[in-house]
């Protein structure tokens, strides 16, 4: 039972037991001054001034009160919802089905809300005083009682016209699995397409959500977008990372009609741009075998037309890149071998930690799973980079660039890093974010991707 002031509330304290206190419900539900008490493990009363309602109480399926608190649900059972419902004054209204909140509606006048505190009260007086009850307080474990089959109606996102009505499904289904069930209705959205959601404008449920730990009652109302034609992360990365591979050593050869049929097939005279070649191709072949045998993704695909804007973005700068580092015209950096040193170093060191950060993220997660931790450094020098950074893998690869650049002085490699880091910063701030979010004590001292800065 929620109550409207805080007197009341004293009042009837010695004969429900609150549930959770005000000052340690979650900031969301601050909005709506509530009180949740419970009655006994099958029911939740509850009364929000912010309905502008006088006089008007909410019973809220226990399983959403409970979800709300932290704690752990109950089904609601539809007897006792008439039970509550028969001690109240003649004039209640119960909604048909239970898609979220039961409005009980009494008459209006003064000293109703005593009316329906007393009522409860000499209630349960009554069933304590019962010869079929213990005296002794012995609350019912609330995980102990039979599951129940919930309803789900799922509508559209955009119009709101019903798409399909599952009947009898498991409280403990998962979103992935009422996924599978709705292809079965229709086959045109396959589960990797559905966007399922408690909002029409919220965020998307993950596939390991389960229907009973979600704030919904008995009939659940989930809504539906479609996310378009998708295709596997995995897919994605060979192609848009084999394409620079292929592309760059098109040029490096001097294939015909390209700089003309007086450099067919000729090779450059300059050493850096042999060793250019030799990184630029060291650093594709080695974003395709972690694509094969290192990363585990979290999602397993992305909308379809992610792949023509991912591959115009590669494959357009892989051929501007080697079109003037491998230009029979093309002239070596300033400060000659020192700077391809200086610079191939920088690369090299900057591979190897990119590596390395790649095989400490996939060590976090078990094959299969989506699970999310904390990284830590590890014994591995290149992991350090932990203690600053959220993202060391793209500020090792941002290095790597940079070092590029150094090696060939070529404009559009400095244009492609810079490219490359704006994008990856916005990457590690959502990360970043994340983090902080999921896990309160995430390190204080960490930025996203440059330390101290940024």
């Amino acid at each position: 039972e929620c109550v409207r002031s805080r007197n009341e509330s004293k009042t009837i304290n010695a004969a429900f037991q609150i549930l959770t206190p005000w000052h340690e419900l979650p900031p969301s539900l601050h909005k709506n001054p509530l009180h949740f008490l419970r009655l006994s493990p099958e029911t939740s009363l509850s009364h929000p001034r912010a309905t502008g309602q006088r006089d008007s109480f909410l019973l809220w399926p226990s399983e959403a009160c409970a979800a709300a608190a932290g704690q752990r649900r109950v089904p609601l059972h539809l007897d006792c919802v008439r039970a509550l419902a028969a001690i109240y004054v003649p004039g209640t209204r119960l909604d048909k089905h239970f898609t979220g909140i039961i409005s009980l509606r009494p008459h209006r006048g003064p000293g109703v809300r005593s009316a329906l505190i007393g009522a409860l009260i000499r209630r349960l007086a009554d069933r304590r005083s019962s010869p079929t009850r213990s005296h002794k307080p012995h609350p019912a474990p609330l995980d102990t009682r039979p599951a129940t089959s919930a309803q789900v109606e799922i509508l559209d996102a955009k119009t709101r016209e019903k798409l399909c009505f599952l009947d009898k499904v498991e409280p403990h289904a998962t979103i992935a699995e009422i996924k599978n069930l709705f292809t079965k209705t229709h086959p045109q959205w396959y589960p990797a397409r559905q966007s399922l959601r408690l909002d029409p404008k919220g965020k998307s449920l993950k596939d390991e959500d389960v229907l009973q730990k979600l704030p919904v009652g008995t009939t659940a109302t989930l809504y539906f977008r479609d996310l378009g034609a998708q295709i596997s992360w995995v897919t994605v990365f060979l192609t848009e990372y084999a394409g620079p591979l292929f592309i760059y050593l098109l040029f490096y050869f001097r294939v015909p009609f390209i700089y003309g049929h007086k450099y067919d097939f000729t090779s450059s005279r300059h050493t850096v741009v042999h060793l250019a070649c030799i990184c630029h191709s060291f650093h594709y072949v080695k974003r395709l075998l972690e694509t094969l045998f290192v990363h585990r993704f979290s999602h397993g695909t992305m909308p379809l037309r992610n792949i023509f804007k991912n591959c115009t973005y590669y494959w357009g700068f892989a051929a501007w890149m080697a079109y003037y580092i491998n230009h029979p015209l093309y002239t070596p950096p300033t400060y000659g071998a020192q700077q391809v040193k200086l610079a191939l170093a920088i690369f090299v060191i900057c591979q190897l930690g990119n590596f390395s950060i790649h095989m400490a993220l996939r060590d976090l997660r078990p094959a299969g799973s989506k699970t999310r931790k904390i990284p830590y450094p590890t014994k591995n020098p290149f992991t350090w980079l932990f203690l600053l950074v959220s993202c060391p893998n793209y500020t090792y690869e941002v290095g790597s660039w940079i070092g590029f650049a150094i090696m060939t002085q070529c404009l559009p490699v400095a244009l492609f890093s810079l490219v490359g880091f704006t994008q990856m910063t916005i990457w590690a701030k959502g990360k970043h974010r994340s983090y902080l979010k999921e896990f309160r004590d995430y390190p204080p001292l960490r930025m996203p991707i440059i330390p101290f800065l940024l």
